[in-house]
């Protein structure tokens, strides 16, 4: 089984076939959204798909345009059990909405927190030091969706428990490659990051994540079937755990 653990399947152009085709590949795919706005139009996409889950998120590139459906995000919160995509931006075209987004990321943590936990799909550019901060003491499970931290980072999110999604374009450079055979394998999980992420200029596809098995077969030294197997067995493990 194929797993896709962060896609914005709705941003496709023609979502609902894609998601058909998911379900017809037996794709596994986590469905974040980027806004709370978007939950009700984004779940209709599992209707029928038993291999689709759907998260609720607020992505911090749009925090500042954003902040008033935190309440929203609260409201939906009781109907999901993935949280995603949320997170900080410290990259220049975001650092200046910084202030704004560390309030709605803090705002969504102590929602998550009170709720029980929740798995999250977390984006961390050029912050991972402080979204590892900000996560320290909430209930739930972190999973960094396409690190691109340090060493050192990597490091403290490991002690921490932190979880790792990892996919073709991450594993198409030098350095996402020598990150992922760090991460211990029984906490990678694979992803698309479609439509957004994509190889050589085409958007990649929830079944796509294939191309990141190969490259994990690679760094732990097993053949494809046995990495996907792997990887089928981490999100096993993942969604047994009680929360």
């Amino acid at each position: 089984m194929l797993v896709d653990m962060h896609c914005h399947l709705d941003l496709y152009p023609k979502p609902f076939d894609v998601a058909k085709e998911c379900n017809l590949r037996g794709v596994y795919t986590l469905s974040v959204t980027t806004t709370p706005k978007a939950w009700g139009g984004t779940k209709k996409l599992e209707v029928g798909n038993p291999r689709i889950r759907t998260a609720l998120g607020l992505h911090p590139q749009l925090a500042h345009d954003r902040y008033g459906e935190i309440e929203i995000f609260d409201h939906f919160l009781s109907e999901a059990r993935y949280v995603g995509e949320i997170g900080l931006d410290g990259g220049r075209e975001y650092k200046k909405h910084w202030a704004v987004q560390l309030k709605v990321f803090r705002h969504i943590l102590n929602s998550v927190d009170k709720a029980g936990g929740r798995i999250m799909s977390i984006h961390s550019i050029a912050s991972v030091s402080a979204v590892i901060n900000e996560l320290k003491g909430i209930a739930g499970i972190p999973i960094l969706h396409w690190f691109s931290g340090s060493k050192a980072e990597l490091s403290r999110a490991i002690d921490q428990g932190f979880w790792f999604s990892v996919g073709p374009a991450m594993l198409n450079s030098k350095k996402g490659m020598e990150i992922s055979s760090l991460i211990p394998s029984g906490r990678v999980l694979t992803e698309s990051d479609g439509p957004f992420a994509k190889i050589e200029n085409t958007p990649l596809m929830p079944w796509d994540s294939c191309m990141a098995i190969k490259r994990l077969a690679l760094i732990w030294g097993v053949d494809e079937g046995e990495a996907e197997d792997m990887v089928a067995q981490n999100l096993k493990s993942l969604t047994s755990i009680s929360l």
